[in-house]
């Protein structure tokens, strides 16, 4: 026996690991104090708009804007603090102390991040709440407009309908609820992607705070980190506040319809035609099927956007797509602003109540979701193997199959313009998305979350390839994550990446490496800086 054993490491570091959890507590309290001393020396305002644990409206203002109510739940991780600026000053001193006490940093502009990275984190942290960015001002004149990032894509959609006369828009997705930050730094795409293409395509300047705190416009940033944000995912390199973008021009009238097909009414022969002409129809005909089970068969719904009236339409279809059957009572016109209700799923009534718009609770529920990109057509026998994933599933598990045509303005642009990538050879993206509104439970999520995992793993030999690519606003911590603990080389990090960005991925590393090296800004999917020691070119 060693009479010395009491001292031996093992029985050092059992006490050290005793110890540690106690030191721990002492040590994160006196940085949060430290963090809230430094605030106060920053900002006289911030104090108003700072909620800790301990205040009684610091769970409503977490909930708030959590859109997904998966990470809305009492076992996810929860920020020490949570701030709702209404000033840059005071997000500038949030920058600036939580760098200086050991404190990541989630912004989020509307809170829809389907893997809830705005809202949790593993280690601690705070959320910057952008819901007091909301101001949007519009110049008719010179088509352009400045948009806060906490302001949402249909609340922006309403102030330039309302400023332009229904004659003016701006190309973004068709979930009015969603926040126009985490949109348009991811790329953005909607109903406009074939007429105009994406959100980033169209984005001319932006203020933002960069990991010095200091306050940043086009100019000043330079042209490799505007590159970035415009698609890249502005977490990765800073605090976008506000953007300056092009407005497009729209008829006074469009004309939108929703036509269903079942399997009996030949659905499958019509969602193969539609992939052989998706993207290749005329640039103002948007044609987005979605696919689900209902009862004892499966539905394609046909919904789309026509940028004129039903008159045009019609010859359109009837050239391009005349096995969909469409008739002049399938059709419906209005105008653009209100075809962004009907795209959610309001009940439509007349005249249309666009100022639904200018709320910010839309369908608030349980979400999860995959997306994929396709480049030739799923073979027509393929689908059966799709509809009996969705027939081995109970009634109450509710899944659906997005279609986003391609073609036009999006497959036009380099893909290397913006960091956003996906351009020219893709006819469509595929949205697996799954929602559902009971109180979720492990074996609600489960169910859920299996029937789009064995969706995803069927549709494999179908997808792109080399890399399968994803897109990261629809993103997925399934096709890879940064290292919890510890440095994330760039060649771990392109495992993910890649799929993300293709090879702008690397000129990403590059501005990542140049604006954050210390690489404050991080998450699961953020981008890493080149580490000149662990890193291999």
């Amino acid at each position: 026996m060693n009479p010395h054993g009491l001292f031996c490491p093992n029985i050092l570091s059992f006490i050290f690991v005793i110890l540690l959890p106690f030191h721990g507590v002492v040590l994160a309290a006196e940085n949060h104090e430290n963090f809230l001393k430094c605030l106060s020396l920053q900002s006289n305002t911030i104090s108003k708009v700072i909620y800790t644990q301990n205040n009684s409206s610091y769970s409503s203002v977490l909930k708030a804007s959590i859109k997904n109510l998966i990470f809305s739940t009492p076992t996810n991780p929860k920020p020490v603090f949570v701030i709702t600026p209404f000033h840059v000053s005071e997000i500038q001193a949030a920058v600036k102390c939580s760098k200086k006490n050991g404190l990541q940093i989630r912004v989020r502009s509307g809170g829809h991040d389907h893997e809830g990275l705005s809202s949790i984190s593993d280690v601690p942290f705070i959320i910057i709440d952008l819901i007091n960015f909301i101001e949007i001002s519009v110049d008719v004149e010179e088509k352009t407009a400045w948009v806060e990032s906490g302001a949402t894509i249909g609340q922006l959609n309403y102030r330039i309908a309302e400023k332009s006369q229904n004659l003016l828009t701006f190309p973004v997705g068709t979930c009015p609820g969603v926040g126009v930050g985490g949109h348009f730094s991811g790329g953005g795409y909607g109903v406009l992607l074939r007429k105009y293409g994406l959100s980033a395509d169209h984005i001319v300047d932006a203020h933002m705070v960069d990991v010095k705190g200091r306050f940043l416009n086009r100019e000043s940033m330079g042209e490799d980190l505007f590159w970035a944000i415009r698609g890249g995912g502005g977490a990765s390199f800073g605090i976008i506040v506000s953007w300056k973008i092009n407005l497009v021009a729209v008829p006074p009238t469009v004309t939108v319809f929703n036509v269903p097909r079942t399997l009996e009414q030949n659905a499958t022969k019509l969602l193969f035609k539609w992939q052989c002409i998706a993207d290749k129809v005329h640039e103002d005909l948007f044609i987005s099927p979605l696919l689900s089970r209902v009862n004892s068969t499966m539905v394609s719904a046909f919904t789309a956007l026509f940028l004129g009236g039903v008159d045009r339409l019609l010859p359109l279809m009837q050239d391009s797509f005349p096995e969909l059957g469409l008739t002049r009572k399938d059709c419906r016109e209005m105008t653009f602003v209100e075809s962004i209700v009907y795209f959610d799923g309001y009940e439509v009534e007349d005249p249309i109540n666009v100022d639904v718009l200018l709320g910010r609770d839309f369908h608030v529920r349980f979400v999860r979701g995959k997306a994929d990109y396709l480049t030739e057509p799923i073979p027509e026998e393929a689908f059966q193997g799709i509809y009996d994933i969705f027939f081995e599933q109970d009634q109450e598990t509710n899944g659906v199959l997005m279609f986003f045509p391609y073609g036009g303005k999006i497959s036009e642009i380099s893909e290397s313009e913006i960091p956003y990538p996906h351009r020219a050879g893709n006819i469509y993206t595929l949205l697996y998305y799954a929602a559902w509104d009971l109180e979720s439970t492990d074996d609600t999520y489960q169910r859920h979350d299996n029937m789009l995992k064995k969706l995803f793993n069927y549709m494999t030999p179908y997808v792109a390839k080399n890399p399968r690519t994803a897109y990261i606003n629809y993103r997925d911590l399934d096709v890879g994550t940064n290292n919890k603990l510890g440095h994330t080389s760039v060649q771990e990090a392109s495992v993910w990446g890649k799929k993300y960005f293709k090879n702008n991925f690397y000129r990403l590393v590059h501005v990542k490496t140049m604006v954050d090296p210390e690489n404050f800004f991080r998450n699961e999917q953020s981008i890493p800086p080149f580490n000149l020691v662990k890193d291999e070119l």
